[in-house]
C-alpha cells in the first residue's frame, strides 16, 4: 500500500526531491519487517529445518586388504606303487582313517617271494660250506682261496636276499602321513605305474588358506596381522593371523604368496574357496570415522554439517584412510558433536534446525 501511495504521489507532483524520500522512508520499513521476521524465525522452532543427526563417537578405524584363497592341506599326499605290477590287495576305502606307516593297498608279489625262496635255500648251503671252510682255515687246512670264495658265495646271496626284501616292501603302497583316505583311484586287478595316483591321503588337522597379493602390497602385509576369513559356500566366519608373508615376488603374475593357518577345520574342506580380509591398519581407540555419504566437498575442501546450539555449522574435515565407503576423520570434528545424517542437503550455515531424531543412520 506505500509503495502504490509513493508511486501515485509521484507520478501527481513529478517532484525529484519528494521521490527520493518517500523511497528511503519505503526501503527503511522494509529491513525492519525483514529484521523482525528473522528474529521470529530464530525464535521459533516451527520454522526450523526438521533433520535426523547422529552422534559421533571415538572408535578404532581398521582397514583390510580384499584378496580370495583357498584351502589346502599342510599334508595331502596321492599315493603310487614303487614299482610296476597288477594290484591284489586294498585294504581302506574312501573315509577310512589312517596312520603312518599303515599299508593301504599291494601289488603282486609271488615271482619276487619265488626268487627269495629259492635264494634263501641256497643261502642255506652256502651258509654250511662256508663253515665247514671257517673251520677248516682256522685249523689251517685248505688254501685261503676256498675260505674267500665261500664267505664270498653267502655274502652275495644275502645281499641278494635283501634287495629282493626291499623290492618286495615297494609292492606295497604305504601312507607317509596320518589322515583321511580321501580318494581310492585303483581296482583289484588293475595294473599300475609309478607316478600314477591311486591313493589320496589327507590330513584334515592341519589345513591353512593360501592366497596371491598383488606386488604393491609387498611390505603391507607381516606375520600375526589379524585376518577375517569368509567361506561363502559353508556361510562360515573365521578369525586367524598371517603365518607368513613370502619375500618372493613371482615373475609370471607379480604377486607374492600369504599364509594362513585355520584355527578351526572342523566344517572346512580342501580346495575350498574362501575371502580374506588381512587387517593392514588399525588407529588408536580414540579415532574419528563416518560414512563418506555424509561428507560433502566443494573444490579442495571437505566438510559435513554439524547440529550445534539448534543451528546448522558447516565443519571443515581433513580426511585419512577410507575403507568400503567410511573415512577416518584426522581434524574439524570431536566426540560428541551431532553430525546431520538426514537433511543435510537443506540447510546453509546457522539455518536453524530441530533435530526429529538421534541416531536415525548408522554412522
Amino acid at each position: 500500500m506505500l509503495l502504490i501511495t509513493t508511486v501515485m504521489y509521484s507520478c501527481k507532483s513529478k517532484d525529484p526531491q519528494a521521490e527520493l524520500q518517500s523511497l528511503k522512508a519505503e526501503k527503511t520499513a522494509i529491513e525492519q519487517r525483514i529484521a523482525a521476521l528473522e528474529r521470529e524465525l530464530g525464535k521459533d522452532s516451527s520454522l526450523a529445518i526438521e533433520v535426523s543427526a547422529t552422534e559421533i563417537k571415538p572408535e578404532a578405524f581398521k582397514t583390510y586388504i580384499d584378496v580370495q584363497g583357498r584351502v589346502e592341506a599342510e599334508e595331502s599326499v596321492s599315493l603310487s606303487s614303487e614299482i610296476p605290477g597288477m594290484v591284489t590287495q586294498i585294504y581302506v576305502r574312501a573315509g577310512d582313517a589312517v596312520k603312518t606307516g599303515q599299508v593301504l593297498a599291494e601289488t603282486d608279489s609271488r615271482i619276487i617271494h619265488q626268487q627269495i625262496s629259492d635264494l634263501e635255500i641256497n643261502l642255506d648251503l652256502a651258509k654250511q660250506v662256508f663253515e665247514k671252510q671257517s673251520k677248516l682255515w682256522n685249523d689251517q687246512i685248505g688254501t685261503e682261496l676256498q675260505f674267500l670264495q665261500a664267505k664270498t658265495t653267502k655274502e652275495s646271496l644275502e645281499k641278494k636276499i635283501e634287495t629282493l626284501k626291499q623290492q618286495l616292501s615297494m609292492t606295497k603302497i604305504v601312507s607317509p602321513i596320518s589322515g583321511i583316505v580321501d580318494a581310492v583311484n585303483v581296482k583289484i586287478g588293475q595294473a599300475i605305474v609309478p607316478g600314477i595316483p591311486a591313493i589320496n591321503v589327507v590330513n584334515l588337522n592341519n589345513l591353512k588358506m593360501v592366497a596371491e597379493l598383488a606386488e604393491s602390497y609387498t611390505g603391507k602385509v607381516k606375520k600375526g596381522q589379524t585376518v577375517q576369513a569368509f567361506f561363502p559356500d559353508q556361510n562360515l566366519n573365521l578369525e586367524s593371523s598371517v603365518h607368513y608373508a613370502s619375500k618372493i615376488i613371482n615373475p609370471l603374475s607379480r604377486t607374492f604368496q600369504v599364509t594362513v593357518f585355520l584355527n578351526n577345520t572342523a566344517e572346512v574342506s580342501p580346495n575350498a574357496v574362501v575371502k580374506l580380509q588381512i587387517n593392514d591398519y588399525t588407529s588408536s581407540p580414540e579415532c574419528l570415522s563416518i560414512s563418506e555419504k555424509f561428507i560433502q566437498k566443494s573444490g579442495n575442501e571437505c566438510y559435513v554439517w554439524v547440529a550445534e546450539k539448534q543451528k546448522a555449522q558447516k565443519k571443515t574435515v581433513s580426511l585419512g584412510r577410507n575403507y568400503r565407503g567410511r573415512s577416518e576423520i584426522l581434524s574439524g570434528l570431536k566426540p560428541g558433536d551431532l553430525i546431520i545424517t538426514q537433511g543435510f542437503d537443506l540447510v546453509k550455515s546457522n539455518d536453524p534446525v530441530n533435530v526429529i531424531q538421534k541416531n536415525a543412520n548408522p554412522l
